[in-house]
């Protein structure tokens, strides 16, 4: 039985010494907790915006085809548009940029011009059709082939534009 009264004077005492520890951090926290009072800043007054009615009669709207594609005026001024019935040619399908003058030869007393498409050499007369914009061979010259190309613009008109291809340099070979 000592040994039981021992274990709880000692139990006791431990608790008692903690307990008086923590009573003086209790102590102090009330203290603390006395002089804190919170400070919250008052929100700023709200903004007032004006109301607006939107009323959209009368007003275009955007999304109307005429608005996002230009209307085809049949008949417009300028150049007429590409021949219907023309059949197309293998170089049609190159862009011009893409195409080079590597060439000149004369068959019959008319010039013919060597063109390369890829790895491919063509012949062109006078005539014959190059290029995606429908261009139509005008004059074969020593350094160069003249085209006249019709070009849509954004009214729907067709417009010719003349255009050349040079006669490419040789690259020497090292």
């Amino acid at each position: 039985m000592s040994k039981l009264w021992l274990m709880f004077a000692v139990g006791v005492l431990t608790a008692s010494c903690a307990g008086g520890e923590n009573e003086d951090l209790k102590l102090w926290m009330q203290t603390q907790a006395q002089d804190m009072r919170p400070q919250v800043q008052s929100l700023p007054p709200l903004k007032v915006f004006p109301t607006v009615d939107y009323d959209a009669v009368g007003v275009v709207d955007p999304f109307q085809v005429s608005r996002l594609e230009p209307e085809k005026r049949p008949g417009a001024p300028g150049a007429k548009g590409p021949d219907p019935s023309h059949r197309r040619e293998p170089l049609e399908a190159y862009p011009l940029e893409t195409l080079k003058m590597v060439g000149l030869m004369m068959m019959g007393g008319h010039p013919v011009a060597l063109i390369q498409a890829d790895k491919t050499i063509h012949q062109v007369k006078l005539g014959h059709y190059l290029g995606q914009n429908f261009g139509v061979v005008t004059k074969i010259s020593e350094t160069e082939v003249v085209l006249k190309e019709l070009i849509e613009d954004a009214n729907g008109d067709w417009v010719e534009r003349v255009s050349t291809i040079q006669l490419q340099e040789r690259e020497a070979k090292k």
